[in-house]
C-alpha cells in the first residue's frame, strides 16, 4: 500500500514538472515572438520616415552637380578678387619706386651743384676768378652736359679724342670740376691723344694704361677733382708738371680759352 501511494505521489510530481516546463517554454516563445514583431514594425516605420521618395525627388547626382556649380562659382569669385588685389599692389609698388627714383635723382643733382659751388668758392678765395670765364653748374645736369658736350666736341674735332665730349662733360659734372680742364691738358700732354706714351693715356698721367677712351677720361677727371681742385691754377701747374710748370700753365690755360 505504501509503495502504491509513493508511486502516485511521484507520478503527480512528474506531471507537474512537465506542465511547468511546457508552460515556461510556451511563455518564453510568445514573449520572444511578440518582441520580434514589435522591433520589425519599428524598423519599418523608421525606414519609411527616411525614404528618399518622401524627402526629396532629386537624385544624388543632381544634388552633387548643384553643389559643384556653387563651389566653382565661389572659387572663381575669390580668385578674381585675389588677382585684382595683386595687380593693384604691384602697380602701387612700381609707382612708389618711380617716385623714389625721381626724388633721389633730384637730391643727387642738388648735391652736385652744392659741391661744385663750394669747390669753386674755395678756389675763388685762393686764386681769384677763373682765368677763362665761368662754368655754371646751376643750370642743372642735362643742360650742363648738353652745353659742354657740344663745346668739347668742337674743340677735339679731328683728333683721336673726337666724339668723346659727352664723356668729358658727364665726368666733369659728376666730379664738380671745370669741364675744360681735362681736354685742355690732353692737348698740352699729347696733342689731344695723338702722341700717347701709354695706351689711351693722353694726359701724361702716371704710368697708366687704360682699355679705352671713356674709361681713361673718367679716371683722369676724377683724379683732377681728387688731387687738384676745381680748375687750373699756377700752384696746381707746379704740382702737375714740376719740371716745366710755367709753360705748362700758360699752354693749358690758353687751350682752355678755346673751348
Amino acid at each position: 500500500m505504501l509503495t502504491m501511494a509513493a508511486a502516485c505521489v511521484l507520478s503527480l510530481l512528474a506531471v507537474g514538472f512537465v506542465n511547468f516546463d511546457w508552460a515556461s517554454a510556451g511563455s518564453h516563445d510568445v514573449t520572444t515572438t511578440s518582441f520580434g514583431l514589435e522591433r520589425q514594425s519599428a524598423e519599418n516605420r523608421a525606414n519609411a520616415a527616411v525614404s528618399p521618395e518622401t524627402v526629396d525627388d532629386k537624385s544624388d547626382a543632381e544634388v552633387l552637380a548643384v553643389d559643384d556649380v556653387a563651389e566653382g562659382a565661389s572659387l572663381s569669385t575669390a580668385s578674381s578678387r585675389d588677382v585684382s588685389a595683386g595687380v593693384e599692389e604691384i602697380a602701387a609698388e612700381e609707382e612708389a619706386a618711380r617716385i623714389a627714383a625721381e626724388e633721389a635723382a633730384r637730391r643727387a643733382e642738388k648735391a652736385a651743384i652744392a659741391r661744385a659751388d663750394a669747390t669753386r668758392s674755395e678756389y675763388y678765395a685762393t686764386f681769384g676768378s677763373l682765368p677763362a670765364g665761368d662754368v655754371d653748374f646751376s643750370v642743372g645736369r642735362d643742360a650742363f652736359i648738353a652745353e659742354w658736350t657740344e663745346r668739347i666736341d668742337n674743340y677735339l674735332a679731328g683728333s683721336p679724342l673726337a666724339g668723346h665730349g659727352s664723356t668729358f662733360a658727364e665726368a666733369a659734372w659728376e666730379a664738380g670740376i671745370d669741364p675744360r680742364w681735362s681736354p685742355a691738358i690732353s692737348n698740352t700732354e699729347s696733342t689731344q691723344g695723338r702722341v700717347c706714351f701709354k695706351a689711351f693715356n693722353a694726359w701724361g698721367w702716371d704710368q697708366t694704361n687704360w682699355p679705352d677712351w671713356d674709361t681713361a677720361i673718367r679716371a683722369h677727371v676724377a683724379g683732377l677733382a681728387r688731387g687738384y681742385g676745381f680748375t687750373i691754377s699756377y700752384a696746381f701747374a707746379q704740382r702737375y708738371c714740376p719740371p716745366n710748370y710755367d709753360n705748362w700753365y700758360r699752354d693749358t690755360l690758353n687751350q682752355m680759352t678755346l673751348i
